[in-house]
């Protein structure tokens, strides 16, 4: 990873991050028909998508390593895996079932442009180009998926605390019954284990292709 080109591109994701989450705050602040009552209530409802939880994390992760490139924590490596995976299930779920349920204005459009393609197309291109590499581990992917666990139970626990408003159909206790969510929260588990598994399949395999072109460069 050379940090010259490393330290602008996820400073750019970072900033698209920004861009998607702070238009989207405005849009769904002035939008009476989005649930939240008060103006300042509707904005801060965005933080119970997935999609907003899962580009913050990637926005964070990714400016800490604007900052400084090596960072190697056991809480950095978990919060990176779970960016990466969490936004790839965002882009992927987004544009595979729920994109044909939107009829956006054009402000809206450009928040969810930002956050369903634009941020998941970097953080990809960014953890594949960039890495860092010999982040991930069983360890790691095993705590990356409790963060849909946890974001599914606290859309179950909350929604009936919120007058029965979910973010999305597929978590939507009311009308599909606890059971059903379950088995969607089960579906979105295994999309995380296998994402996750791959990640750190496919890090080892970038790892070692890095360690053998710097042999070759030695010989």
């Amino acid at each position: 990873m050379n940090p010259r080109w490393a330290r602008p591109f996820f400073a750019l994701t970072a900033a698209c991050v920004l861009i998607g989450v702070v238009v989207q705050l405005i849009v769904s602040a002035n939008d009476e028909s989005v649930f939240g009552g008060s103006a300042a209530g509707r904005a801060f409802n965005i933080f119970a998508f997935f999609t907003v939880q899962s580009n913050v994390i990637v926005g964070v992760t990714c400016l800490m390593l604007a900052i400084r490139v090596d960072r190697s924590s056991t809480v950095f490596k978990v919060f990176r895996l779970i960016g990466v995976v969490a936004i790839t299930v965002t882009g992927i779920v987004f544009h595979v079932v729920l994109s044909g349920l939107l009829d956006l204005d054009t402000w809206a459009q450009v928040a969810n442009q930002f956050l369903h393609t634009v941020v998941p197309i970097l953080a990809l291109v960014g953890w594949l180009t960039f890495g860092p590499r010999g982040l991930t581990s069983g360890f790691v992917v095993r705590w990356t998926v409790a963060f849909p666990l946890l974001y599914m139970v606290f859309t179950a626990v909350r929604g009936p605390l919120a007058s029965d408003w979910y973010p999305y159909p597929f978590a939507n206790v009311h009308d599909l019954g606890y059971l059903r969510v379950a088995v969607n929260a089960l579906w979105i588990t295994l999309l995380f284990i296998g994402l996750g598994a791959g990640a750190n399949a496919l890090d080892r395999v970038l790892v070692g292709a890095r360690s053998r072109s710097v042999e070759t460069a030695d010989v």
